[in-house]
């Protein structure tokens, strides 16, 4: 697949371009260059306005079918936006989750009632979801789950733990996988359930991350309801539901993150020259390294787009994640390489430098989305068709 685009293309991406430059100004202009992977807390209040302003600009659900709300744009368009996005420095999204994960589920998997009931909210800007997957011993391998929830009285009540949730304590819904067949093992037995957040069966502890900030939770159900109506797909398909979002996890706003790469690659570069450390042959080889492959890591994502919005994706994505987050990582390594001795000290008591942050956030990269080793594992089972390895995670 060649990324070239046309005269029209080129006219759309002037469109965009000139809707973020008007936009992100007045009370948006504070902003720029914020939030995102490790800076979450960064303007939360105003970022959640900029998602109603994206909204309003009808600039969410790019690609879904018009019949459901969005543009029913190609992928080209679509990352022009992504591109033009990063480009501007707008600030990091904290609807991503709806737009980019339950969106499409519901897409694929929901009734119509669920996505008349749910996408519209996801489109405006004004319902923010947060993702109920991984639990205390059930990260890496999903399928142990143990948080439970019993059909009683027309209501799913649940019962259990999540843990890394993202942004949870600023969600209004969580999608949840928990077991609803107690006779079931593994990945049978499993229900895919939309739980509203604010309700007191419901809490939600930060954790303190390495770089101080805490945009990772703990979430706790203490018999939490859902409506009988909220389960995607049927009951006990739960495992289904939940690989569908995982491989539509990274899609065409891959690109507005290589942007981000882009800049971050580019700042590296910058303190390299700064600090002489561009002097040092073994540095100047890790930035060209660095250069090229984030090069590949382009190629490598033209090449798997053209999925459309609606139906199920293969392993691109979990290729995507075992390239990008090993990359990532060891930018963060040479970002505190070039600064030497410097890179130990910090601001402030309470503050690091945007080095220090890329450094001590990368790394959860190899962790975070599913490890390198169940990215791999997964690969070789559904892509090279290898024998599941015994006594490990599926």
């Amino acid at each position: 697949m060649d990324l070239r685009f046309g005269e029209a293309d080129e006219e759309f991406r002037a469109e965009v371009r000139g809707w973020l430059d008007a936009n992100l100004r007045g009370e948006f202009a504070e902003l720029v260059g914020t939030g995102g992977p490790g800076r979450e807390h960064e303007h939360i209040e105003g970022r959640i306005a900029w998602e109603r302003r994206l909204g309003e600009g009808g600039w969410i659900g790019l690609g879904w079918p018009e019949r459901d709300g969005g543009r029913a744009l190609s992928w080209e368009r679509q990352v022009i936006f992504h591109e033009e996005y990063a480009r501007a420095g707008a600030p990091g999204r904290v609807g991503h989750i709806g737009e980019q994960l339950l969106g499409p589920t519901l897409l694929m998997f929901g009734t119509d009632e669920q996505r008349a009931r749910f996408l519209p909210g996801i489109l405006s800007g004004t319902e923010l979801w947060c993702q109920g997957y991984s639990e205390p011993g059930a990260g890496s391998d999903l399928a142990a789950v143990r948080t439970r929830a019993v059909s009683r009285d027309g209501q799913w009540h649940i019962d259990g733990q999540k843990v890394w949730t993202s942004l949870a304590q600023h969600a209004d819904w969580c999608f949840v996988l928990a077991r609803t067949d107690p006779d079931q093992q593994r990945h049978r037995g499993l229900s895919y359930l939309l739980v509203p957040m604010n309700q007191p069966g419901v809490q939600v502890r930060p954790i303190v991350q390495l770089t101080g900030t805490a945009e990772f939770n703990e979430v706790f159900f203490d018999d939490a309801r859902a409506a009988a109506s909220d389960v995607v797909g049927e009951p006990g398909e739960g495992w289904k539901v939940a690989m569908g979002t995982l491989a539509v996890e990274r899609g065409v706003s891959t690109f507005g993150q290589q942007m981000g790469f882009a800049r971050e690659l580019d700042t590296v570069v910058a303190s390299a020259r700064e600090s002489g450390a561009l002097a040092d042959p073994e540095i100047a080889e890790r930035l060209l390294d660095s250069w090229i492959e984030l090069r590949v890591l382009r190629y490598t994502a033209v090449m798997t787009l053209g999925v459309p919005a609606g139906t199920t994706p293969g392993t691109e994505a979990n290729v995507a994640k075992l390239m990008w987050a090993p990359w990532h990582q060891r930018l963060g390594e040479l970002a505190v390489d070039v600064l030497g001795a410097d890179a130990t000290v910090t601001p402030g008591a309470d503050d690091l430098t945007d080095a220090q942050v890329l450094y001590l956030f990368t790394r959860a990269d190899t962790i975070y989305g599913g490890s390198n080793e169940v990215q791999r594992n997964v690969i070789a089972q559904r892509m090279l068709g290898l024998p599941r390895e015994r006594g490990r995670w599926t």
